[in-house]
């Protein structure tokens, strides 16, 4: 009964007649609510990369990863959840008896995929109990809290711990639990299903998306060996909806002109064999843009590629290269680089890892120099129908890798245009250099680049040397030092449209050495603000 009168107070002052009809009507919102997103969301095929980070079963709890997977590909939530791999990365199962009592757990993205939904087809009344537990505001958000449970214990597959509701149109944003298992058959593998924190985002009035989903697990205690490992995984969700891929309203836009006089130009209008062959990979760098923006792997430009562009026209600058080059963001999380005509690009992961600006010039600076040396783009993607690919294509035929003297070229060029820059006497970017060489052998997964050059094999390594010997020796107790950090420190993604920005977070001081978690997965907490809101709602009673 106080849950009762807590959840009627949370709403608004009742009459005590009305007080059961009240909580029903909510309760029926919400489930009415779910229910709209799911059938909302049919439609779509959004991006899911996943990235899962190992521990060592009998090491200590905050024992750094010695093992990582990674998986990426479309899904779409339907009568069941479909799912397209585009990348996967992970060991493959070893080979034990069919019947084996202690099967050894492998990783299935389409299961991680399916935490962005509570229950396909059974959120309801009928399949599961409600019971309030207090208001919540997850950032300007103001939300209620309830835990939820089917009603029939151990019904396997269903959902089981704590949903969170914004107050405003009774949409679910957030849920923490799992899905309760299947009892396995006499000799049968069992079905496991991991815990997992899940989040939406605001992404129109009155709708919101999945956009990240943490997952940690642990063995069973009590058990022995029952196949369960120690893991932490992060799922980021993107690219639900493609405006740029739909040119038919901005053709309907286009304005006719009147017709105007011709201004006399005394200038030259032949084009000679050089700007032929320039404008030629132009269109080739563009078409291979284009085609990777509208396959949501590159991020349409905004504010982060302005913050890469000032620290390239700085290396522009002071190094008197003449050349013109820009910067654009690989949405994925893997560690890489390439250069795309006068275009970097730069992964999202790697801006996340980076502990301070001259770091990231150091990666920029060793694209710039591919530029500035004038290693050519392939041309043949200036033929539109070289990039008319589907998105698993995208991944299996668009390689960026450079020759291994073109490496070698840049690693020098590299060294000249740091050694000219503001960014000369800062040791961090060798200390960066020494991090990646020190975590290779353990995250090779997160290292492996999808497209493009990796930065931290034993090649790259080599080629900049020279900073990582200026650096001082990596000592990971000494709490001053950061060399790295951890994912997801710089940007967040808008998973409906793509756009990236910096996450700006309040300084915090290190309690231990192990807070520092370089190159690490951690939980997710997201700071939920409503579309089109100005004004925090912390005012509110």
């Amino acid at each position: 009964m106080k849950k009762l009168f807590a959840l009627l107070f949370a709403l608004a002052p009742l009459q005590a007649a009305d007080a059961s009809s009240a909580v029903d009507r909510l309760l029926d919102r919400i489930v009415q609510r779910e229910n709209a997103f799911l059938d909302s969301i049919k439609a779509r095929t959004p991006l899911i990369e996943t990235y899962i980070q190992e521990t060592p079963e009998n090491a200590s709890t905050d024992a750094r990863p010695t093992k990582d997977h990674y998986f990426l590909g479309r899904f779409r939530l339907a009568e069941e959840v479909s799912y397209e791999p585009l990348v996967e990365r992970t060991d493959a199962p070893p080979k034990t008896p069919k019947h084996a009592k202690n099967q050894p757990m492998t990783f299935l993205p389409r299961g991680f995929a399916q935490m962005a939904v509570i229950d396909l087809h059974d959120f309801n009344r009928q399949t599961y109990t409600f019971d309030y537990v207090r208001r919540e505001f997850l950032g300007e958000v103001r939300c209620l809290v309830f835990d939820v449970a089917p009603i029939r214990r151990g019904q396997p597959g269903k959902f089981v711990g704590r949903i969170w509701v914004e107050d405003r149109d009774n949409s679910i944003v957030r849920f923490n639990g799992t899905y309760v298992r299947n009892p396995p058959p006499k000799n049968a593998v069992p079905e496991r299903y991991f815990h997992f924190d899940s989040w939406r985002v605001n992404i129109a009035p009155d709708q919101w998306a999945p956009a990240q989903i943490y997952i940690e697990e642990e063995p069973e205690v009590g058990t022995i060996d029952n196949g369960t490992r120690r893991f932490k995984a992060q799922s980021r969700i993107w690219d639900y909806v493609s405006a740029r891929a739909n040119k038919l309203e901005e053709l309907t836009a286009i304005l006719v002109d009147s017709h105007s006089g011709i201004k006399d130009d005394a200038a030259p209008k032949d084009i000679s064999p050089l700007e032929s062959q320039r404008d030629w990979e132009r269109q080739a760098e563009e078409n291979l843009i284009e085609r990777l923006e509208k396959g949501g792997l590159i991020a349409p430009a905004g504010p982060v590629d302005e913050v890469l562009n000032a620290v390239v026209n700085n290396l522009i600058v002071s190094a008197n290269l003449n050349v013109d080059a820009h910067c654009r963001v690989l949405m994925t999380t893997p560690i890489e680089t390439f250069s795309i005509g006068h275009t970097i690009v730069i992964s999202r992961g790697l801006i996340d890892v980076l502990p301070d600006e001259a770091s990231l010039a150091l990666v920029l600076a060793d694209e710039l120099s591919h530029i500035a040396l004038g290693h050519p783009t392939p041309t043949q993607f200036a033929f539109r129908n070289q990039t008319m690919l589907s998105d698993a294509e995208l991944l299996q035929r668009f390689r960026f890798q450079r020759a291994p003297e073109q490496m070698a070229a840049a690693g020098k060029k590299t060294i000249e245009i740091i050694k000219a820059s503001p960014y000369q006497k800062t040791s961090n970017a060798g200390l960066f250099l020494k991090a990646l060489g020190a975590r290779s052998q353990a995250l090779p997964r997160l290292l492996q680049a999808n497209l493009g050059n990796q930065v931290a094999n034993a090649d790259a390594l080599g080629r900049l040397a020279e900073f990582a010997s200026a650096a001082p020796a990596l000592d990971d107790q000494k709490l001053e030092q950061i060399a790295a950090l951890p994912l997801g420190s710089r940007v967040k993604v808008n998973p409906w449209n793509n756009q990236l920005s910096l996450v700006k977070t309040r300084p915090l001081s290190l309690l231990s050495s192990r807070e520092k978690m370089p190159f690490e997965v951690t939980p997710f907490v997201l700071y939920l603000t409503r579309v089109g809101n100005d004004q925090p709602q912390r005012n509110a009673n």
